[in-house]
């Protein structure tokens, strides 16, 4: 009788144990890449972040040379390419494979990038709010004449042509002083060669992958609309609209990741 009851509570305690393990690992876990945009690092991604590894996901923010933490490797010759090879290298070195990659902004174009090289290591492009790639041509080349010129004036200002300076956070659609202040000390000078050197694609855009674009319309950035469009055009991607301002990781981190975690 007693071996009997021994043998029902480890069963008990095994069920239980099963249990608490189906609770605490997701049933299929995931890799993202999250991968900033313009002036900003790795570290605008922390509460978007945190929230997918407390759903038990891999997430993985680099930083892109020159940038964020990066910033002492600011130089004259930073190019586009040099941003793709900052993350096939990440993925190179970290192993990684079927991965969730997200650009947002200007990081929809180095994402767009990695997929025409290793299409083969990614489950799914996500360009948030992002900028996409024209190939064979710059990103100063799809800006109205004089966005593009009052850019070209602030960096000859600002660094005599080797860097842009940062905008206000309220460009990016953050309100939030506290969330203001936060962006504004950690923004970073951006890369002057990254807007004129020209996008090179040997394949289309998303090279066949699934793709989702998430446009952000509270209140939109004027500068994504071409994007925006394009990519509401594709009958083969998924749209999806967020109520928030451009920086959406910052201003909805819990709507965004909600939004990353219901991707096929």
């Amino acid at each position: 009788m007693t071996l009997r009851r021994t043998m029902l509570k480890a069963a008990a305690l095994s069920s239980v144990l099963a249990a608490t393990r189906a609770v605490a690992q997701p049933a299929r876990r995931r890799t993202y890449m999250l991968v900033h945009g313009a002036w900003h690092g790795g570290w605008c991604w922390a509460r978007v972040a945190e929230r997918l590894t407390a759903a038990g996901h891999r997430v993985y923010t680099p930083t892109q040379s020159g940038l964020g933490e990066r910033r002492h490797l600011l130089r004259a010759d930073i190019t586009l390419d040099l941003f793709i090879t900052d993350l096939v290298n990440v993925i190179e070195a970290e192993e990684l494979s079927d991965i969730y990659l997200v650009g947002h902004s200007f990081g929809g174009r180095p994402i767009a990038g990695v997929a025409d090289r290793m299409p083969q290591r990614l489950k799914r492009l996500v360009f948030l709010d992002a900028g996409l790639p024209d190939p064979g041509k710059s990103v100063f080349d799809g800006f109205p004449p004089a966005v593009r010129d009052a850019r070209i004036k602030s960096a000859q200002e600002s660094s005599g042509g080797l860097s842009f300076p940062p905008p206000p956070a309220l460009s990016f659609g953050v309100t939030v002083p506290e969330d203001a202040a936060w962006l504004e000390r950690r923004m970073t000078p951006h890369p002057f060669g990254t807007y004129v050197t020209p996008m090179t694609l040997e394949h289309p855009i998303g090279n066949g992958l699934p793709c989702t674009y998430i446009r952000c319309i509270e209140p939109a950035y004027g500068v994504i609309d071409p994007s925006g469009a394009y990519a509401k055009s594709r009958s083969d991607w998924q749209y999806l609209e967020l109520k928030s301002g451009h920086d959406a990781m910052v201003i909805a981190p819990g709507q965004l990741t909600e939004i990353l975690l219901a991707l096929a």
